[in-house]
């Protein structure tokens, strides 16, 4: 194709060292599920334009319609009535979207259910979350894990909640989103089936924190179906905010033993999973009794001590199935006895009943396939110190045709991703010479995939590169460019381009300054996501915006146009033609309408059969009298007329330079360099804004579309620095002037 062609100018070495390689992930989903197996189906698809460009964080509304928690509670205790949730009904609609629910469901408060409930007993622990019918042991695996860490879990469950004192029917939880911590309010009213609950319970039945906390998340997602299938590293991160990674056991390190204990010992969340390969058996369980595709949460592994030099030492690592019902595996180990030295050490290592067990090290890396870990902080696997980081979380989108340009596959449209520029002061402390530099951890997070499931929404094969900038573009807030990609490797990135919610990489760089590209792997894929970049040292990060300005005309004019195009200095043959058909328009009064305009262009465009447009609408005849209507008497006169065609004509040679294959349009991530070189310079969101409001259903501008655009642009820039006297770049327009410029634009 036209851009391999195009990479092929690096040398061997440099396209070996870019190759992109994706992987994908399945999540684990698997449940006990009775009956009727739940099928998510694809509706219309997510994420267009618009709502790339408009949508908003539905907690966030969430939060500021319920108040808060407190305030509610106390407001309803007051009354003597109990919660409803209006943002999340007990009703179908709060359990699946793609089919009527596989059970018989009714919404039981826990007093209905049971005698004497309570919110926790004798604290939260791992065996109070065992699997209902429903698909998500991911998330039952993290909370699991969550329980091994109190801080953590009293951070998400909040303290002081009861069915007792100050009871409404409410309660809340702490969940960290894509940023910031978030407080759920929901009621108490739980989905239940032949007075038992369906979902998530607990081993004591009086118990409902844990289905408590399921619902919350749920109402995040929007419901109990969108929870089905997934990855434990998404409900880690948002029961921490911590940095994920994510490792294939065949490929995985060889200190793997020390990486998982190092990180239990931080507090770190720790799942395990067996991929699920289709096949005509349709087998769930491996030969050992392990479930494929099922999430476990690792609890605990333990060394004994080395007794020669062959190190042969026992190495363990206790799991625990979510479904707390299912049989130990055949290939349990119990030398977990053997370290037992004390009462102390035999009720820390003793398995708790409901589905947990020890397997060797050994045995653990033959049937397992996938470790997912979530850290607390970014040193916690690889340095024995705590050390304090510098984080910057930067928010951003990918908009089709314009801002997501998928991955160095496609270097027409690479460049236009976003790009977040990073500089690094000062190298790490304490560093060995082979291993200087400064160590930088991304982090790259879609958001609000989940949560759109039932438009159809998937996660986005995604991942980022890291190039070193030029010395001589130091401290420039302008992008770097198409050509700069093409031939310039890239000096860290991704292993890989995974469909995971979030994608992390511990990379080492040198002092200076660095642009980081976040993508999809494929163009044209929707989504809005977070960059959060974490630093041992100081750092500064920005996103590259670029600036909002527009040259004077002379100045671009003679800036832009290449050797051999016409700078149309004098009349042309053309010219004088078309002068005397706009006399001839004109009449007695010599000024011409948006109607008469409009005959003028078509007549004259339709000799230039290049240029392929469907004529020039009125709208955009309307708008170019507005723009050069200097009288306001809503024509133009030849003057005015005169010039508005020379900008037409500058505007044109910069069409034709970007309709690379004479198709009579040009491409929407075109459009930047269109607009560049017509001398506007804007930000991101303005050429968001631009392919939202100007390009086609294939994301391409005709002529007429073209010129509309940059008539608009030159309208509202004039505009601007007429009212900006003092030059200061801000404006204040009175209701009545406000509505004057945008009618008449």
């Amino acid at each position: 194709m036209k851009g391999a062609r195009r990479v092929e100018r690096s040398s061997e070495k440099s396209r070996e060292k870019e190759k992109v390689i994706t992987k994908t992930v399945k999540p684990t989903e698997a449940a006990p599920l009775v009956g009727t197996t739940l099928v998510a189906t694809t509706c219309g698809s997510p994420g267009n334009t618009y709502s790339a460009i408009l949508s908003r964080n539905e907690a966030v509304k969430d939060a500021k319609r319920l108040k808060n928690f407190l305030e509610l509670r106390d407001k309803y205790v007051h009354k003597k009535v109990v919660f409803e949730d209006p943002l999340f009904p007990a009703d179908n609609s709060s359990l699946f979207y793609s089919c009527a629910p596989p059970l018989n469901i009714e919404w039981k408060r826990p007093s209905e259910i049971c005698d004497n409930p309570k919110f926790i007993i004798d604290g939260a622990n791992r065996t109070d979350i065992c699997q209902g019918d429903l698909g998500d042991c991911w998330l039952l695996a993290a909370i699991a894990c969550l329980t091994l860490n109190e801080k953590l879990l009293y951070r998400v469950i909040p303290p002081n909640q009861s069915f007792t004192d100050n009871y409404a029917g409410i309660f809340h939880f702490q969940i960290w989103r894509y940023g910031e911590w978030m407080d759920v309010v929901v009621d108490d009213r739980l989905p239940t089936c032949n007075n038992q609950l369906a979902f998530t319970r607990s081993g004591k039945k009086n118990e409902f924190w844990s289905a408590l906390l399921e619902k919350a998340y749920a109402k995040l997602h929007g419901s109990y179906e969108a929870l089905k299938g997934g990855n434990a590293l998404e409900a880690m991160e948002d029961f921490t905010g911590g940095v994920t990674e994510f490792f294939e056991v065949e490929e995985a390190p060889k200190e793997l033993f020390r990486i998982m204990r190092k990180a239990l010992e931080r507090g770190s969340l720790m799942g395990s999973s067996i991929d699920k390969v289709v096949s005509r058996e349709q087998t769930t369980k491996t030969s050992t009794g392990l479930v494929k595709g099922h999430a476990y949460s690792i609890t605990a592994v333990e060394e004994g001590a080395q007794k020669d030099l062959k190190d042969t030492r026992i190495r363990l690592v206790r799991l625990r199935d979510p479904w707390g019902i299912s049989a130990s595996p055949t290939c349990v180990s119990n030398n977990w006895t053997s370290l037992v030295h004390s009462d102390q050490d035999k009720k820390r290592l003793m398995p708790i009943e409901g589905g947990e067990f020890w397997l060797s090290f050994q045995n653990f890396l033959d049937n397992f396939t996938k470790l997912e870990i979530c850290n607390l902080t970014p040193d916690t696997l690889k340095d024995d110190g705590t050390s304090n980081w510098t984080v910057t979380v930067n928010e951003g989108r990918w908009v089709k045709g314009c801002s997501a340009g998928g991955c160095r596959n496609f270097p027409d449209t690479f460049w236009t991703n976003p790009q977040y520029r990073i500089c690094l002061l000062e190298e790490d402390d304490e560093q060995e010479d082979e291993q200087r530099g400064c160590t930088v951890v991304i982090a790259l997070m879609q958001k609000g995939r989940r949560k759109e499931r039932h438009m159809g929404a998937v996660l986005h094969t995604i991942g980022f590169f890291v190039y070193e900038v030029p010395k001589e573009l130091h401290g420039s807030n302008k992008p770097l460019s198409t050509d700069f990609f093409l031939y310039n490797s890239s000096a860290a990135r991704s292993k890989s381009y995974v469909n995971l919610r979030e994608v992390t990489e511990r990379v080492r760089l040198m002092p200076g300054e660095y642009v980081i590209v976040p993508s999809t792997f494929d163009p044209h894929k929707e989504s809005e996501f977070i960059l959060r970049i974490f630093t041992e040292k100081k750092s500064t990060s920005e996103v590259i915006e670029g600036t909002i300005e527009a040259d004077e005309p002379e100045e671009y004019k003679k800036k832009k146009l290449k050797p051999g195009e016409p700078e149309e200095e004098q009349e042309t043959e053309e010219e004088k033609q078309f002068r005397l058909i706009y006399q001839q328009i004109a009449g007695e009064d010599m000024e011409i309408c948006a109607n008469e305009l409009r005959s003028v262009l078509n007549k004259v465009v339709a000799k230039h059969i290049e240029l392929k447009t469907v004529e020039f609408s009125l709208e955009s005849c309307r708008s170019m009298i507005a723009l050069m209507d200097t009288d306001g008497s809503g024509n133009l006169n030849l003057q005015e007329f005169k010039h508005l065609w020379k900008k037409i004509k500058e505007w044109q040679v910069i069409f034709k330079r970007y309709d690379s294959d004479s198709s009579g349009t040009i491409k929407s991530n075109e459009m930047r360099n269109a607009v560049e070189d017509a001398g506007f310079h804007l930000n991101n969101q303005l050429y968001n804004i631009i392919a939202m409001r100007y390009a086609d259903e294939n994301m391409e501008l005709d002529f007429d579309s073209y010129i509309c655009c940059l008539v608009r642009l030159e309208g509202m820039f004039r505009t601007f620095k007429a009212f900006d006297k003092d030059g200061e770049g801000m404006i204040k327009l009175s209701v009545l002037e406000w509505l004057q410029l945008t009618m008449y634009a």
